[in-house]
């Protein structure tokens, strides 16, 4: 686990934080809460411990220290409004601060952060502010001072025609600052650092402590080196979303409007607009059921506990009974013991299989520490790595993981990764790419598939230009383009930045992603204005062509496929030329002959001949026996008219179609037919599938809702 923390933040909401400077749409309030949404203080009211004394007036505490839930923050959201006085003292807001985090934290172990956060255009009393110096140095409490518009060299910001008082509480507040060793600094630096992502520290733990051994288990001449395995990298995974329901309990018209809750309790959400207990968490439950002819519906529920393990073998189930079941596992015992050796030239990197690890020595063992570091600089010295067989735990699957060295001036370790078994590798073959073979096995250097000279130079010259290395120029010569440190995952933090926004903003648009997430997801502007000339030559040597979209329900105007010969198969077949469609095979011979026409009359007259055994075969169905059949019809005929741009033709007759079935007309009562088409989706031609239809996607969605 990180760190403990506790942090009060102290934001000056006076008369003058209400007003708007250095042409900022915004009041000097809204924009420093940009920054902070946790606890206030400095408020015309007062209501803190110390306020019968005077210098404590017009302070109050809104959120005491505790973790902040979606009630509170919508509370503060609330509360947060500019007072009617700059009476508020932020050196004493500082003093009640103080006390909290020494009230709450008492003497265990916390990061204790203060946070204050003013213009500086308030009354200061800058009276025993050696003494406060001297009380934070003790607490051992990190100070921030974060002022709208003070003058900050470093960051290159300095404000003109700056008020005497300001320019007085600015500097009482640096000097209190750099006294105690805080941070002072303008908040318009803090703000713009929000779009870097927040890089969650995680305290690692030991997947392995145990002993590093070389030699045959039980010799004297065994080295056994006491050590721990820590991850070194580990996939960060973006947080998952939960499912939620209205409760079922609420009455009428209750429900929740909430956009965000908190999960408290067993499944109940708290927190949020409206109703606090609004909505509650999805439960799943699974049932298992065998084949049964005597059950009602052929199926018969079992418990869990009834159901034996069995593995499968080609197409039938080997049962093995829990108490053989041993058999199938291995035994093994924890260690991780050196098998061999293998110099760096002759590994490949392919074969890592897994995240990184740390192999050290185990702490405060002198002996440990001194026999790690000799073999760590064993393997270094003779560019060797080690292989080793790892067992974690008990009776767990043994790993093949190769030990390589790493001396850093701050310590010395062994990088540790997972290697493939003989099962684990894929062999695959693929042609050269700067030859072809022939089946004779001649090889040929100049082929319509290889690349020729003038193409392989005008490759070769763009990728030359689009050298990261050499976007960034430092002293010593090319820097670093895109570094560990600055490269973020845009998964990971955009949805936390999303989730943070929607707490804090229920019905505001949702921002872009932060500049620093998207920024290596295009190649720099100035690298790709460099290489667009050699794009240029390269698109002409490669004669690469645009091609024209593809064009849906182009059929009327395709290309009729002919044989080489020239002579026509249906004639050579002796096959008569159909006329009318057949109602017992209606779609292949609705589909054949529209593939032999282009012309309008002739689709609208099979289509018409489709319609009508449509409609034969529901009028004559025996219950629902002959609906299958129709719905079929119905799918062809839809896609079909879709692809040769005819949906009024199919729209006209499903209209109609509808008044029949509501009308009773088709032999009795046929509306679980319309519930088929509704099921399947085959209602009418919306302009989302075609846009020379006239029916809108909601006029298509009505007209399969209403009766």
């Amino acid at each position: 686990m990180a760190d403990k923390e506790a942090t009060v933040y102290i934001v000056d909401v006076g008369s003058s934080m209400r007003k708007k400077h250095n042409e900022r749409d915004e009041s000097d309030l809204d924009w420093a809460m940009h920054y902070v949404w946790d606890k206030i203080t400095s408020t015309a009211n007062t209501s803190n411990e110390l306020e019968e004394e005077q210098n404590y007036e017009h302070i109050t505490v809104l959120q005491p220290i505790s973790q902040i839930l979606m009630d509170e923050l919508r509370n503060l959201r609330s509360a947060i409004r500019p007072s009617g006085t700059d009476a508020g003292d932020a050196i004493s807001a500082l003093v009640i601060a103080i006390q909290m985090i020494n009230k709450y934290c008492k003497k265990l172990k916390y990061r204790r952060t203060v946070v204050l956060v003013t213009n500086g255009r308030g009354s200061m009393d800058a009276g025993g502010i050696e003494e406060i110096t001297k009380k934070i140095k003790e607490d051992d409490i990190r100070l921030v001072v974060l002022g709208v518009d003070f003058d900050d060299p470093e960051f290159g910001f300095k404000e003109e025609d700056k008020d005497p008082l300001k320019a007085q509480n600015e500097a009482i507040l640096r000097s209190l600052a750099e006294g105690c060793d805080g941070i002072f600094g303008t908040l318009e630096q803090a703000i713009s650092e929000l779009g870097l992502p927040r890089i969650k520290a995680v305290k690692p733990i030991a997947s392995y402590k145990g002993l590093l051994t070389l030699g045959a288990e039980g010799q004297d001449t065994t080295m056994s080196i006491d050590v721990e395995r820590y991850p070194r990298t580990m996939v960060a995974k973006a947080p998952s979303a939960s499912a939620f329901v209205v409760r079922s309990d609420l009455a009428n018209g209750e429900s929740s409007a909430q956009s965000s809750a908190t999960v408290v309790g067993d499944g109940e959400v708290r927190g949020g607009v409206g109703n606090a207990n609004g909505l509650t968490s999805v439960k799943s439950a699974r049932t298992y059921q065998v084949i049964d002819d005597e059950a009602p519906g052929g199926k018969r529920d079992v418990e869990r506990d009834d159901l034996a393990k069995g593995y499968e073998y080609g197409r039938t189930a080997v049962h093995i009974s829990e108490s053989d079941e041993n058999v199938t596992k291995l035994e093994t015992e924890p260690q991780l013991s050196i098998i061999g050796f293998i110099p760096w030239a002759k590994y490949e990197r392919y074969m890592n299989m897994s995240t990184s690890n740390v192999i050290v020595a185990q702490r405060v063992n002198d002996k440990a520490i001194m026999a790690l570091s000799s073999l760590v600089h064993a393997l270094f010295e003779l560019e060797s790595y080690a292989v080793a067989r790892l067992v974690t735990k008990e009776n767990k699957g043994p790993l093949i993981v190769l030990l390589a060295p790493s001396i850093e001036p701050a310590y010395e370790c062994l990088i540790e990764v997972q290697l493939p078994f003989a099962e684990d590798v894929r062999q695959y073959k693929f042609p050269p790419l700067d030859r072809v073979v022939t089946v004779s096995g001649k090889v040929l250097k100049e082929h319509r598939n290889l690349p020729n000279s003038q193409l392989t130079k005008a490759m070769s010259d763009y990728v030359d230009e689009m050298d990261l290395s050499t976007v960034i120029r430092e002293e010593d010569g090319p820097g670093e383009y895109m570094t560990m440190e600055d490269t973020f995952s845009p998964v990971l933090h955009r949805i936390d930045q999303v989730v943070r926004w929607r707490a804090v903003h229920p019905t505001e648009p949702i921002p872009p992603p932060y500049e620093i997430l998207t920024k290596y997801s295009r190649p720099p502007v100035e690298l790709e204005e460099r290489a667009r000339p050699a794009l240029k030559d390269l698109i002409a040597a490669a004669e690469v062509k645009k091609v024209p979209p593809k064009q849906k329900g182009r059929k009327r105007n395709r290309d009729q496929v002919k044989p080489l010969s020239g002579l026509n198969v249906d004639e050579l077949l002796g096959r008569e030329k159909r006329t009318r469609i057949s109602p017992e095979n209606a779609v292949p011979e609705y589909k054949q002959m529209l593939a032999t026409t282009e012309d309008l009359g002739a689709i609208q007259d099979l289509s018409k001949q489709m319609s009508e055994v449509i409609i034969s075969q529901i009028k004559h169905s025996l219950g629902d026996s002959n609906y299958g059949r129709a719905v079929e019809g119905l799918r062809v005929m839809r896609e079909e008219l879709t692809a040769f741009e005819e949906p009024g033709v199919y729209n006209e007759f499903m209209r109609d179609m509808k008044t029949k079935i509501f009308a009773g007309e088709l032999n009795g009562e046929r509306k679980d037919m319309w519930y088929e088409i509704r099921r399947n989706r085959l209602g009418l031609i919306d302009q989302k599938l075609s846009p020379l239809s006239d029916v809108s996607e909601e006029m298509a969605r009505s007209f399969l809702t209403q009766r």
